[in-house]
């Protein structure tokens, strides 16, 4: 490591055999790189040593706290699954314009009935391991949990209320007489609306931006995560992972509690 400039200083453990604390002289993201190609199956996060534990958290939903994209399995209800799925990936690629490719979306699911994001959020939304552990842990130690999503309202409260978020920022799905319009209601949520969350919500608080964690999986994250402190990418896209601080590629949500450096017997279960 020496060889690359980023010769390490000192070691700790965090959890003994699961997370370890290693401080380099400098060049950090020479570290990262060294680290990342040293160890298959381990999750690296490269820091600095200020502000470790955040006082933020501002995370995306589907696909990252939740293991699914909502409109899709709100699709198959409608038998149109394969048909906006394959807008929706494209989406998070970065290939198409997002408020559009959600309106085009939202218009497929005209005269769904309504009851169907009951049943979706009871028969398919489930949260990805760690993510209730993060939240709830760093909201008993104080810090503020916003969920901000490209997606909607009638999933991102329950969700929220799951895994413990304060506040949510999502899309309204309209509806009459109890069946979807085919379209949403005013501003739509992306990737420039979830960074104006983050730094709207970070100053209100007083906060330093080395205060705040962002994480989430696609192009749309893209401008959130470049506005935190630590920036993650959770299983993500490539262009979200090439701009982000650390890839959470194996480990569970509640690794990023590690990274903060809490130990797992201060958890939130």
């Amino acid at each position: 490591m020496m060889d690359v400039g980023c010769g390490p200083d000192d070691f700790e453990w965090i959890d003994r055999g699961d997370a370890a604390s290693i401080a380099f002289q400098w060049q950090s993201r020479s570290a990262r790189t060294v680290l990342e190609g040293a160890f298959e199956g381990l999750d690296v996060i490269v820091q600095g040593a200020a502000n470790i534990e955040k006082r933020l958290l501002v995370a995306d939903m589907d696909s990252t706290m939740i293991g699914q994209e909502c409109i899709d399995e709100l699709a198959d209800y409608a038998g149109i699954k394969p048909q906006i799925a394959a807008i929706t990936e494209r989406a998070m690629h970065g290939e198409l314009d997002f408020a559009a490719a959600l309106r085009e979306r939202v218009a497929l699911l005209a005269e769904l009935e309504e009851s169907a994001i009951t049943r979706c959020l009871a028969e398919r939304i489930r949260p990805n391991p760690g993510a209730a552990t993060l939240v709830r842990t760093m909201r008993a130690r104080g810090a503020m949990t916003l969920l901000v999503s490209g997606g909607f309202t009638a999933f991102a409260g329950p969700v929220a209320e799951r895994l413990g978020f304060e506040r949510i920022e999502a899309n309204l799905l309209e509806a009459s007489d109890g069946r979807l319009s085919g379209s949403v209601s005013g501003r739509i949520v992306d990737a420039k609306h979830k960074a104006r969350a983050l730094v709207e919500t970070r100053d209100a608080l007083g906060l330093d931006p080395a205060d705040t964690l962002a994480i989430g999986d696609g192009a749309n994250d893209m401008l959130m995560i470049e506005a935190a402190g630590l920036g993650i990418a959770y299983r993500a896209k490539p262009a979200l992972a090439a701009v982000a601080d650390a890839r959470l590629d194996h480990h569970g949500l509640d690794a990023l509690l590690w990274a903060q450096g809490i130990p797992s017997a201060e958890w939130v279960a």
